[in-house]
């Protein structure tokens, strides 16, 4: 049975990361990944707001909004997401997609966990919900900026 369960996780999980849903920056990319991600979607920018070591700029689409935070120099350094569908992960993850994916199959999936946490060296992906209210965020504990902790991604 917990075969079954496993497999059937990870199916599920293989599926989301590779339907074209909607995403915003690319983690570890300069803020113009940003503006073009939200042209390729349709999606429009709802708002942005500065804090004194990052900015947040929220971005729009019928399913989904997703929420970008760049650093001082213009890095994306995390992004969360809400709405009715998760996003393309491989498309928000960018170059640390496969590290994910690798570090999701090293991982044992818990019987009943409707939740995912996976942490490599480089990147941490967190996503939570049920059917309708999907959320989640991923970041780069390196970039980071000084003084902000991972609990200010949602």
């Amino acid at each position: 049975m917990k075969l079954i369960t496993l497999v059937l996780c990870s199916a599920l999980l293989a599926g989301a990361l590779s339907l074209p849903l909607p995403a915003g920056a690319t983690l570890g990319e300069k803020a113009d990944s940003v503006a073009r991600d939200r042209h390729a979607l349709s999606a429009v920018r709802k708002a942005t707001t500065s804090y004194s070591n990052y900015t947040v700029q929220e971005v729009a689409s019928d399913a989904t909004t997703v929420r970008e935070y760049l650093n001082l120099e213009g890095v994306v350094f995390a992004v969360a997401w809400q709405g009715r569908l998760h996003p393309d992960l491989t498309t928000l993850l960018g170059s640390y997609a496969s590290e994910f994916q690798n570090a999701m199959q090293k991982q044992a999936r818990r019987h009943g966990q409707r939740g995912l946490s996976v942490s490599s060296d480089k990147v941490v992906v967190e996503t939570w919900g049920h059917m309708g209210s999907l959320q989640g965020r991923a970041y780069l504990p390196a970039l980071l900026p000084e003084g902000v902790s991972a609990d200010e991604i949602n």
